[in-house]
């Protein structure tokens, strides 16, 4: 690894642990994810104020962290890609898409982040979109590796049309390992992924990942039960959290973000977590 990529790997990695708080939500074009982001400049506000490790966010809104004049403010994770695939009805067409074609870390440097992130779609009956994100992930590489720039890749196994949600993912982790150790095979430096089905499977994500990997939140959960299955996913090897929902959408983010921290970082258990939460 480069030195100036241990550098922006160590400005997002805190001892090896991360809680990234992710409001890219945008990007998805589904009305639900936008509940809790309607005033994208408070909540970037309130959330810089918490000081989770990093904030994921797109070129369009990472102005909202960078302008902010703090030393120790979170890190950038930087969102590259543009897809349909959270849509409450399956498309006649998947796609993803890089924002940024011709230079996709481009953006990424102006704006200092710290890692960019891409996904890997797994849709059933749809090769066409799975194509596409490797042909991203391709292109990321190249980049990344000659402005040593830290690529976080996000395996999704997703449910197959009619089986809930569309844009819903599966924790299944027989499908799941393969896909993440694709990713690795692509080059990733950090896997982002959904939580196993059975929490005791999830050190299987692990193993196959063999880079910093990070448990996606998908939607919005009870706290409670949040904060308990977060520190069972820790005790499995985690190196943290991509939470966005279920940061965003409580009522109060900030002390969700105290409880994840306390997490992740002094290994609190899930009780100690929400008496945190409930603290004044």
């Amino acid at each position: 690894m480069q030195l100036s990529n241990k550098v922006r790997m160590n400005r997002l990695f805190n001892n090896g642990k991360c809680l990234d708080v992710a409001i890219d939500h945008g990007i998805a074009n589904e009305p639900d994810f936008l509940i809790g982001l309607e005033d994208i400049e408070q909540v970037m506000d309130s959330l810089i104020v918490a000081r989770p490790d990093a904030i994921q966010v797109n070129y369009g809104q990472a102005d909202l962290l960078q302008r902010a004049t703090q030393r120790d403010k979170p890190a950038l994770v930087m969102r590259t890609d543009v897809g349909n695939a959270y849509n409450a009805a399956r498309h006649r067409e998947m796609w993803a898409v890089l924002h940024n074609p011709e230079a996709p870390i481009l953006a990424a440097l102006q704006m200092d982040a710290a890692a960019v992130v891409v996904n890997l779609y797994l849709i059933p009956d749809e090769p066409g979109i799975f194509r596409q994100c490797v042909e991203n992930i391709g292109r990321l590489r190249h980049v990344c590796d000659r402005y040593a720039m830290p690529l976080m890749i996000e395996p999704l196994v997703m449910a197959p049309a009619g089986q809930g949600a569309a844009y819903g993912s599966l924790g299944d982790v027989e499908k799941m390992v393969p896909l993440v150790r694709l990713a690795r095979e692509l080059g990733a430096d950090i896997i982002k992924a959904d939580p196993t089905d059975r929490v005791e499977d999830f050190h299987r994500i692990v193993e196959a990942a063999r880079c910093p990997t990070l448990v996606r939140g998908g939607g919005k959960g009870e706290l409670g039960a949040v904060l308990e299955k977060s520190a069972a996913l820790m005790a499995q090897g985690a190196s943290g959290m991509v939470y966005g929902r279920n940061v965003y959408q409580h009522s109060n983010p900030s002390k969700v973000v105290s409880a994840l921290m306390a997490i992740i970082h002094q290994g609190a258990s899930g009780q100690q977590a929400l008496e945190i939460y409930h603290q004044p």
